[in-house]
């Protein structure tokens, strides 16, 4: 499992190009050639970008769902909907289809941000206006997720 570390600014193109910054690209080295699927977020106004290896241990999962059930193919449906397998190209830009550059709302100024094992990627002006909506919560937050008696931090 890959972990992403960081979060950066940077631009797209008139065709949706974005350049990656070196340092995630020099992350990125590993997996570079599996390629990558870009997909929206479940939550947020955003894009997901997930390394092929990553993509696929997701699927496995998904793959258990009984599909004689509505909602698990209601669900997959919607998972799945506008899902893009992309590269890397070799001077280190991510092209974005058009179609998911309007749904994340993507402008010009891009922020990616490092969540884990994917890459969100977001309009600068939305990803500033979450962090700001979350800021008041996130010790209540955190305290939630983190914070249980017996969890032990390394």
């Amino acid at each position: 499992m890959i972990n992403f570390i960081g979060t950066y600014d940077c631009k797209a193109d008139a065709k949706g190009r974005v350049m990656l910054p070196v340092a995630l690209k020099n992350q990125m080295s590993p997996v570079l050639t599996d390629g990558f699927v870009l997909k929206r977020s479940v939550f947020q106004p955003c894009l997901e970008l997930y390394p092929m290896a990553e993509w696929n241990v997701l699927m496995e999962r998904m793959n258990k769902k009984n599909r004689f059930k509505k909602k698990n193919n209601d669900f997959i449906r919607r998972f799945s909907a506008g899902v893009k397998v992309v590269e890397i190209d070799t001077t280190g830009r991510l092209l974005i289809p058009k179609n998911l550059i309007s749904i994340a709302g993507i402008g010009k100024e891009v922020v990616l941000s490092s969540a884990i094992n994917i890459v969100e990627i977001w309009d600068k002006e939305s990803y500033e206006k979450v962090l700001e909506e979350t800021a008041e919560d996130f010790a209540d937050l955190a305290e939630e997720v983190m914070g249980e008696d017996g969890d032990e931090l390394s």
